[in-house]
């Protein structure tokens, strides 16, 4: 993994860096350190529980998560040099299109609205891989996403401890079992530096919120699906209410 520092001494990764009638306030800070100036203010009193700023802001940050680890899967598949990084890219499609899929249920229950583009700075991580090759990608793709899933670990973990919805927590389950996945297979990839990694978990760069939040989506445009992988192994959300599965098959 590259790191740099600005003039100013910011350290960066890489060169990337009641519900109502209408949809709930979009969030205006979603970055990785932080979800909500008072995540525990409740915004709306729902069926399933009341909604906080928190959690509607987990919905939203689970929602831009896959919108950018999604392509990034893709070029791991493509692109990596080791049957280690291809498998990572694999779990990477595999986990978010179903977290994907989930976040596009029960945000219209919830009223909610999703992004369609990631952040600028997730944006920026796309950007530095897609220009990578060979093994340089390999260890950029493993790096960077070990970070990031890092981060967003401790963030699962206080929503599903806190929160008083339950299709948030459902969510939150879902999303713990498919980040730990993603920490374990690039861990797997042997291309971790543990060092580095953990430093850039615990002193985050200082980045503009502007940097931080996906924008809201353009009036019209239709919603991105993230479309599962024909030998999807993740299993799709369960919600309060939903038939039990029946046995598998064969």
């Amino acid at each position: 993994m590259r790191f740099s520092r600005n003039a100013t001494g910011t350290l960066f990764v890489g060169g990337a860096l009641g519900l109502t009638l209408v949809a709930l306030a979009y969030p205006s800070m979603l970055g990785l350190e932080k979800v909500s100036s008072d995540g525990s203010r409740v915004i709306a009193q729902t069926q399933w529980g009341p909604l906080t700023e928190a959690d509607r802001d987990f919905v939203v940050k689970v929602r831009a998560a896959g919108l950018w680890e999604y392509p990034v899967g893709e070029m791991a598949v493509e692109k990596g040099t080791t049957k280690e990084v291809v498998r990572a890219g694999e779990h990477l499609i595999d986990g978010h299109a179903q977290l994907d899929a989930s976040c596009r249920r029960i945000a219209p229950m919830l009223n909610i609205t999703l992004p369609n583009v990631a952040s600028p700075q997730q944006q920026g991580f796309v950007t530095q891989l897609a220009g990578d090759t060979g093994k340089q990608f390999d260890s950029d793709m493993a790096n960077i996403l070990r970070v990031t899933h890092g981060a967003i670990f401790n963030t699962i973990a206080k929503i599903r401890s806190t929160t008083e919805n339950s299709l948030v927590r459902e969510l939150a389950n879902q999303a713990n079992a498919t980040v730990l996945d993603h920490i374990t297979v690039m861990e797997e990839t042997g291309l971790v530096n543990f060092d580095q990694v953990l430093f850039m978990q615990t002193t985050p760069p200082k980045l503009p919120n502007s940097d931080l939040t996906p924008p809201p989506p353009s009036g019209g445009q239709p919603e991105v699906v993230l479309t599962p992988p024909p030998n999807a192994t993740s299993s799709p959300l369960v919600l309060p209410g939903d038939p039990s599965p029946g046995p598998a098959a064969g």
